[in-house]
């Protein structure tokens, strides 16, 4: 099998697309005819694929392992809990035939597929994105071909073997689900791009720009960096308990993972101090510094300290105060935003900013100088009995998603007591440079075609329009 894939790696690269492609082609063409139940049928068998206590055990194992990032129980949580919540998305979901009819407006919509997926994957979550994208992608009628990331190549492997071992349970075509031959380069992802139907990027800003320029309609989403606010009207225990939970889940590889808390000064003692009891160390200014030069080498994020625990940060950056190498979380204390304050920015690790603010506006400013650097159009989160507050970060700052006192990286992509769409893609609008500001669900992977029928006129005449202006503003 290495010698084949090897040999078809060696072929050009648009030669190797197109053979895929063709073959996902062929494939797709017999699968658009499903009925819904039996596109349900597949979507359940690729959801089995990773739910299998022994298979999805057997995929965060090798993902830890081969990429380096993560914790193996998070991810055999996370691979769970999100294609469960998907699958719940899913049930009774209209994806084929008529989808909605509007008698009053002639009109009937049908569920068409796009065709052919070329979807983007990650290491972060070399299992739990692509499944993700596989389920909405057949739930739709469409076939699909990965591009993994080197690091979890392997992974995406294991998991495309027990996929097409489920739908050959069921005699749905094998090549509905493919991906590039390793070694995946940037020649077959740029290739992959253009003679797909459709693309999908969870990852990189630089695939993600890709993706928006390859000439193929895509959905592509922005960077994170989850600011949230604790006001003076807050239970900072719950706050400070949800926080870390989700701070150092799968040691903070989810783009909705908290970065930065803004804290107003009444209550900044007490958040810190209900913080160091659920786990977190607040570095002194010295110890900043020394974790800064270990973190932000060039003004970078280094590799050394994404995804790692804390004990790992400590010994690479030289850290060795019994409280911070036995911590869950490092905390450091920040004022100012931006490139020279790489703090403000996004971490992918177990470190969070601390900011203090004199009132609400000033968080709010805080808010907004840390997306201007980073993050816009993501999400925030904000915990508060104050339905201003929440108000006005809904009305006016540049994020496509307002969390209210829950844990963000649960919350942001969908949970069992929310109503957003389980999802490990969350489109950031403009403000992100993304075309979409919704989370990534089945309804982004189809065509909507209507039928349109004549119905009585209903023609206004120049008065009904502009009769208030006239009688305002005279003609």
């Amino acid at each position: 099998m290495a010698r084949l894939e090897t040999a078809i790696a060696q072929a050009p690269a648009k030669q190797v697309v197109a053979d895929l492609i063709a073959r996902a082609r062929a494939a797709q063409k017999i699968y658009e005819r499903y009925t819904q139940a039996q596109l349900d049928e597949a979507v359940t068998a690729v959801g089995w694929a990773i739910m299998n206590p022994e298979h999805n055990k057997a995929l965060a194992e090798l993902a830890v392992k081969d990429t380096g990032l993560g914790v193996v129980a998070d991810k055999i949580m996370k691979n769970h809990r999100k294609t469960l919540g998907l699958l719940r998305d899913l049930k009774g979901a209209k994806s084929s035939g008529v989808i909605a009819e509007y008698p009053e407006k002639g009109i009937t919509e049908l569920a068409r597929p796009v065709g052919v997926v070329a979807a983007v994957v990650p290491s972060t979550n070399p299992a739990a994105t692509p499944v993700n994208n596989i389920i909405n992608a057949l739930k739709c009628g469409n076939a699909i071909i990965l591009s993994s990331s080197p690091k979890g190549y392997s992974t995406s492997t294991l998991l495309l073997k027990y996929v097409h071992e489920e739908l050959k349970r069921i005699g749905a075509p094998r090549d509905l689900v493919q991906q590039l031959p390793a070694p995946v380069t940037r020649e077959l992802t740029t290739e992959l791009m253009k003679q797909a139907d459709l693309v999908v990027v969870t990852g990189s800003q630089n695939n993600v720009r890709a993706g928006y320029s390859s000439g193929t309609p895509a959905l592509g989403v922005g960077t994170g960096n989850v600011v949230v606010i604790v006001d003076e009207s807050a239970d900072c225990a719950d706050a400070a308990a949800k926080i870390i939970r989700s701070k150092i889940f799968d040691n903070a590889t989810s783009c909705s993972s908290e970065n930065a808390l803004i804290i107003h000064s009444k209550v900044y003692d007490r958040m810190i101090a209900a913080l160091a009891k659920e786990g977190g160390a607040l570095l002194t200014p010295a110890e900043k510094e020394t974790l800064a030069k270990t973190m932000f080498p060039g003004g970078m994020l280094s590799a050394a300290v994404t995804a790692q625990p804390v004990k790992k940060i400590c010994a690479v950056a030289g850290l060795a105060r019994p409280e911070l190498v036995n911590a869950k979380c490092l905390m450091v204390e920040e004022t100012g935003t931006g490139r020279d304050h790489p703090f403000s920015g996004e971490k992918l690790s177990p470190v969070l900013t601390v900011y203090r603010a004199r009132h609400f506006d000033h968080a709010f400013n805080i808010l907004r100088d840390i997306y201007d650097y980073q993050g816009n159009g993501h999400s925030c989160g904000i915990y508060t009995e104050n339905e201003a507050h929440i108000q006005r970060l809904a009305r006016e700052m540049t994020v496509c998603r307002v969390i209210v006192k829950q844990s963000h990286t649960f919350a942001t992509g969908g949970s069992f007591d929310n109503g957003l769409p389980f999802s490990l893609s969350m489109g950031c609008g403009t403000w992100g440079r993304n075309s979409f500001s919704d989370n990534l669900n089945y309804r982004h992977f189809m065509n909507v075609t209507r039928i349109v029928r004549t119905i009585p006129e209903h023609k206004p005449s120049e008065e009904d329009l502009f009769g208030p202006f006239w009688k305002k503003y005279g003609k």
